[in-house]
């Protein structure tokens, strides 16, 4: 049994299909421990830590942070036995375990040696600096062309064409580290191996054909040092006499516009997710938004009295928390708003996950608090807590975001008085709480200064009328209004 185990990306929640490496938490040497996070991945729903599935030796990394990997791609070898010695052969006089072929990117970036026999220093088979060899990650030192021998007994052909050294990775920084993940051939001027293939999409050639840029002379900016737009329009830009255009090959670099005076910036992640899940709601659902304006006074009253009790004194209370017990108890009274169009039928369900918009730094999520009506006030303001902390670290795993049937978006933190929400897929309403002003309003014959926010309730106009839609925003306002009153009147 192979000593040495390949990691491929796991599907991380609800059949997606890839991923973007963040961060390495590990490097090639590192001891690791069962469960021990080892990658930081983003895919369209949250930023996950991936844990290892094995103790041992980091042995291999196959992919740079800002990569974007398939799920079921291998990501890492680990070594789990690393105490046991130098690493086994096959008697075919391959290695004991078959490790990843290099993607097309990273041959790319590998320069062929003129002459059969010489190897220039720097690369690939080559003397890298303090002697020792440079190799692709994953690959031994080859110098000879390599030869295909006969398949003996049904061995496939990758096997049979795999290099006879033994597994010897190149190092692989740990996440803090620029250093890149494999070792960097002899580069020209432009950090690209001199005379090696530009790597550019189609588009991008394209663009550089038409304003007379020539990509040779370019270092590029994107994955695996690949030339994007930007940097054939900052080239095209930049005038004729100067040298050849250097732009830092980081993800945190400015945004910068080109000729065009315009920037573009690549729809992944989190924020094409919702772009879709916002397109497919938007022309599948009917929607219909309503709006009710509340006097919160005797509300805001009621969360200063809570905050004074010993026993909540510690507590995150807000407004947001009202808000979601009064969409908790308006569902108990209108069940059918807790409802999904399922073609045929409606299905009508007894749980309220409820989800809680959440602006984060890579766009807008969703994370939703499972069966939300089982929890007495103060475990409703835990879970609220435990929600934003999370969301606002990153951590919001895909499970969090999964399953939601009724969502609150708070747009009133932003000074926003309410809006036109567009239903999350799946759910037949959602409800925008807006900002809390001291306004003039009629009080008990009087123009005094109060308390007042508007509410905009959306809704699925084929599961949900006029009527019901109208009731339950209804309920949340007399709620708002007077919650101790309506505790008392519906509980």
């Amino acid at each position: 049994m192979s000593r040495i185990k390949t990691f491929n990306l796991p599907d991380l929640g609800e059949g997606l299909t890839e991923g973007e490496i963040l961060a390495w938490l590990v490097k090639v040497g590192d001891d690791i421990e069962l469960n021990q996070p080892i990658v930081e991945v983003e895919t369209a729903k949250a930023a996950v830590e991936i844990p290892a599935k094995w103790a041992g030796r980091v042995q291999a990394i196959y992919h740079p942070e800002g990569a974007t990997v398939e799920v079921g791609s291998p990501i890492i070898a680990i070594d789990t036995d690393p105490n046991a010695g130098p690493i086994e052969q096959s008697t075919t006089g391959a290695p004991a375990a078959e490790l990843p072929t290099p993607s097309a990117a990273s041959l790319a970036a590998v320069e062929v040696a003129p002459e059969e026999g010489m190897v220039e220093p720097g690369l690939i088979g080559g003397v890298a600096p303090g002697g020792r060899t440079a190799v692709l990650v994953g690959y031994g030192p080859r110098n000879a062309p390599a030869k295909r021998r006969p398949r003996k007994g049904g061995v496939p052909a990758q096997a049979a064409t795999a290099p006879a050294a033994p597994v010897q990775p190149a190092p692989v920084q740990a996440a803090p580290a620029p250093a890149p993940v494999v070792p960097a051939p002899a580069l020209n001027g432009n950090g690209r191996p001199a005379g090696g293939p530009v790597l550019a999409k189609p588009p991008v050639r394209k663009l550089a054909k038409d304003l007379g840029v020539d990509l040779a002379t370019l270092t590029g900016s994107g994955p695996l040092g690949s030339i994007t737009r930007e940097d054939v329009q900052q080239a095209a830009s930049a005038p004729a006499a100067a040298e050849p255009l250097t732009v830092a090959a980081t993800p945190t670099a400015a945004a910068s516009f080109g000729a065009d005076r315009e920037q573009r910036i690549p729809v992944k992640g989190v924020r094409k997710l919702t772009a879709e899940n916002m397109s497919r709601s938007a022309f599948t659902a009917p929607h219909v938004t309503e709006f009710l304006t509340v006097d919160m006074t005797r509300a805001m009253k009621a969360l200063d009295r809570l905050r004074e009790r010993r026993e909540w004194r510690d507590v995150r209370v807000s407004p947001l928390l009202l808000v979601a017990k009064a969409v908790l108890l308006a569902v108990k009274r209108h069940p059918m708003v807790n409802s999904t169009w399922a073609g045929d039928e409606i299905v009508v369900k007894d749980y309220v996950n409820l989800g809680i918009a959440a602006a984060t730094e890579r766009g807008l999520i969703v994370p939703n608090i499972k069966d939300a009506g089982r929890l007495s006030l103060r475990g409703l303001a835990d879970a609220m807590t435990d929600l934003v902390q999370t969301a606002k670290a990153g951590k919001t795993s895909p499970a969090d975001m999964s399953g939601g049937t009724l969502t609150i978006t708070n747009v009133g933190v932003f000074g926003v008085d309410t809006g036109t929400p567009i239903l999350p897929p799946g759910e037949s309403a959602i409800l925008a709480f807006g900002a809390v002003r001291e306004l003039p309003w009629v009080h008990k014959g009087k123009v005094k200064p109060r308390l007042v926010t508007t509410l905009g309730l959306s809704f699925d106009h084929r599961i949900i009328d006029g009527e019901l839609g109208s009731k339950f925003l209804r309920d949340i306002g007399d709620f708002l209004a007077d919650p101790e009153a309506a505790l008392l009147a519906w509980t």
